[in-house]
Formats: structure tokens, C-alpha cells, sequence
């Protein structure tokens, strides 16, 4: 079968996390990403965020950084300096046959070298390009950097995660990136959809903080409704109880108790079928203005029970249960292996002949995502795009 996006080509010159992640999406979709790599710096800054590295077969540490290889299947590396006017040149020549061109420098600092979306647009006027940064192109802030730590700080998240007594807390992983990232590629497939209908390109900008604060969803607009700023509350819910973890015989288990049915039946599970009839609990804004009380009452109880026995007793009454699992049970579930979310990709570059990535989570039925090119080494497709000549100094 063939990609949604077969035959479309895109010129990526971004790197790090957010720009390649949109890429990726886009190449696991049928499209043909070509990566632009510096080679001053040795690629992607992610190839040196490590460990771990693939190994190769003679023993020694590849440029494949687990980071890197997150984000980077389905492209073709082109080693090219954009500070050259040689190197200017082939992007040109590239961005000529393109679809797209994404890119996440500061605003404004590809100008210098001539491929600012103006003068590309101007050239191209077919061409959707993307543009990812920090803060956008306009604001008092668009000349300051961007990273995914300081966008959860600026964007608000990290004052709403983590317990109510500790310091804020950043996402576990790269999330203001990542967001960013999928918004990007939602962006440029509207953009090509109104080119396809038109003949006319456009400028996407798009900033990790404005996705980020696109995402607050509920709290960001139970901030702008009530007025009231929401505080840290752990694993609580803002909006629902009890919807938080609680500590088992022998770890921790998720009760996630989404209305008034499930709690009653949830509260005769426990033993304490009186609960559903107590005005403290007996409806979800009560049980939020109690929330404190009845997450006491419940912990006590499922203290002395194994997360087996709590998620099993539970499904079984319909109640929203889980376990809070580590990354070995994860990859190792049943789940994952029907859902093909632990996919492997033949690499010679590994000394194992294959190296092991997260799957894509879109299941279409009649384009179906692939997996075609494993991670790349720097410059790997030099010849196939640049011929003989040697523009990459």
C-alpha cells in the first residue's frame, strides 16, 4: 500500500526535537524528508545526547543517540553548510523540487544566508514553509531562544505539575517539543490542502510557547473562567475524585473514577457502599470540596489489597483502574506488541543488524504509515543529492 503522503517532498533543515518530530510524522506518512545536517557541528545537536549509542559492528560508538534515533527514521541525511554560498545554492536547488521546507532557527537568522521564508515564497510560491520557534515571529519575545524547559516555564505547565509542597516540575519528557511538533505537521497538511486547492504556498510560524499554552486545555480555561489560579496538585485531577494514584500492598495503582455511577459502585467494592449516599461524595462537585477526606478513607483501604487484586476486582465493576507501569512492562506488554508500538529497523550500522524504535500510533486503514529508512548517518545521501561535487565544506 502507499503512503497518504507518497510523492510529497520536504526540505528539512531543522533539528533537535520539535522540528523532527513534525518531519518524522510526515515521513512515516509516505513523504520523502530530506535532512539538512551541518557538518562543522556533526549533524543533529541530538546525536551527541547520549548515552546510550548504537554500537557497531567493530565495537565502537556510532552517532546514533537513542535521542537522535527518537525522532529521525524515514529521512535522508544531506552534510551541507549553509554558511557557503555553495551550500546556499543546493538548498536552493532542493527547496526548487520541494513541497515544504521546515525549519526552526531563531527569527530572522536565516535571512543572512538567503533562505528566509520571504525569499524562498518569493521564488516558490507553491512552497508551504514552516517555521518553529521559541516564542514566534513577532512579540517582544521572538528574538529569545527556545527550548522545551523554558517553554513549560514561560507557558504555565510546570506550575501545575508536581506535588503541592515540592517546586514545579517539568514534563518527564520533551512534551512542549513534542506538541509542538504534531501542531507543525497539522499546520503544513492545511497548508498544502489549501495549496492543492489554490496554487498558493504560505507561511506557517509556530512557537513551542503558544503550543504550549494551547495545551493547557482544562486548567487554562478554568483559569480564564473562574479567575482562580490552579495549583499543584500531584496526581490529582482538577476536575474529578477520586482521579489520582493510590498506594497499594505492593506499589501503586490509578483510580480513575470518571462519574456518580462508577463511584457508587466503586464504594461498594470497598466495602463502603454508605459513601455514595454521604453528602461529602454523593456527587463529583462534592466530592471535590471533600477531596482530601475521601482520598484518606479510600488510601486506607487499598493499602492492605495488591495492585492485582485492586485492578482485577475493578474492571470487573466497569471502575477506570490501572497500574503505573515502568518502560520494561510497557515494551514487554501484549498491548504494545498488538498495537506494533516497539517496531525494529535493519541497520548496518548496528552491531545487532537492527536497532529498536516506538512505533507510529496512527493506524489508517488504507495508507497505512511505513517504516522505509532507519535512522541515518550524517551526510549518508550526499551523493544522491549533491552528485560528485563537493558542497558539504
Amino acid at each position: 500500500m502507499s503512503g497518504a503522503l507518497d510523492g510529497l517532498k520536504v526540505l528539512d533543515l531543522s533539528r533537535i526535537l520539535a522540528g523532527p518530530t513534525c518531519t518524522q510524522l510526515l515521513g512515516d506518512l509516505g513523504a520523502e524528508i530530506v535532512k539538512i545536517e551541518n557538518p562543522r557541528t556533526h549533524g543533529d545537536d541530538t546525536r551527541s545526547w547520549g548515552p546510550p549509542f548504537v554500537t557497531g559492528s567493530d565495537g565502537e560508538q556510532t552517532d546514533l543517540s537513542a535521542y537522535f534515533m527518537c525522532a529521525n527514521r524515514n529521512k535522508k541525511s544531506v552534510a551541507l553548510d549553509i554558511s557557503t554560498k555553495e551550500g546556499q545554492a543546493a538548498v536552493w536547488r532542493m527547496a526548487k523540487k520541494s513541497d515544504v521546507v521546515v525549519e526552526n532557527f531563531k527569527p530572522g537568522a536565516l535571512k543572512k544566508y538567503g533562505l528566509d521564508h520571504e525569499a524562498l515564497l518569493a521564488a516558490f510560491p507553491r512552497l508551504v514553509y514552516c517555521s518553529i520557534s521559541g516564542f514566534g515571529h513577532t512579540g517582544p519575545n521572538a528574538a529569545k531562544p527556545g527550548y522545551d524547559l523554558m517553554a513549560q516555564g514561560y507557558g504555565g505547565i510546570m506550575s501545575l505539575t508536581g506535588t503541592p509542597e515540592g517546586e514545579p516540575m517539568k514534563v518527564g519528557v520533551g512534551i512542549a517539543d513534542v506538541m509542538c511538533g504534531m501542531y507543525a505537521a497539522t499546520g503544513i497538511l492545511a497548508a498544502l490542502r489549501h495549496r492543492d486547492r489554490t496554487g498558493e504556498g504560505q507561511h506557517i510560524d509556530i512557537a513551542l510557547v503558544d503550543s504550549q499554552i494551547a495545551w493547557l486545555i482544562n486548567e487554562g480555561v478554568n483559569y480564564l473562567t473562574s479567575g482562580e489560579v490552579p495549583q499543584r496538585r500531584g496526581n490529582d485531577h482538577p476536575n474529578i475524585a477520586p482521579y489520582q494514584v493510590f498506594e497499594s500492598s505492593d506499589g501503586h495503582v490509578i483510580v480513575a473514577v470518571g462519574n456518580d455511577n462508577q463511584f457508587s459502585r466503586f464504594a461498594g467494592w470497598l466495602g463502603r457502599s454508605d459513601l455514595a449516599d454521604d453528602p461529602r461524595f454523593a456527587t463529583n462537585p462534592a466530592r471535590l470540596g471533600n477531596r482530601n477526606d475521601l482520598a484518606s478513607i479510600v488510601q486506607d483501604r487499598l493499602k492492605h489489597l495488591s495492585t492485582t487484586g485492586i485492578i482485577d476486582g475493578l474492571e470487573k465493576l466497569a471502575v477506570p483502574v490501572g497500574p503505573v507501569s515502568r518502560l520494561d512492562r510497557v515494551f514487554s506488554s501484549d498491548q504494545v506488541a498488538a498495537r506494533e508500538m516497539k517496531i525494529s529497523m535493519t541497520t548496518e550500522r548496528s552491531g545487532k543488524g537492527h536497532v529498536e524504535l516506538i512505533g507510529n500510533p496512527l493506524k489508517l486503514s488504507r495508507t497505512p504509515v511505513s517504516y522505509r529508512l532507519p535512522p541515518p548517518a550524517v551526510g549518508q545521501h550526499n551523493e544522491e543529492f549533491l552528485g560528485s561535487s563537493d558542497e558539504t565544506e
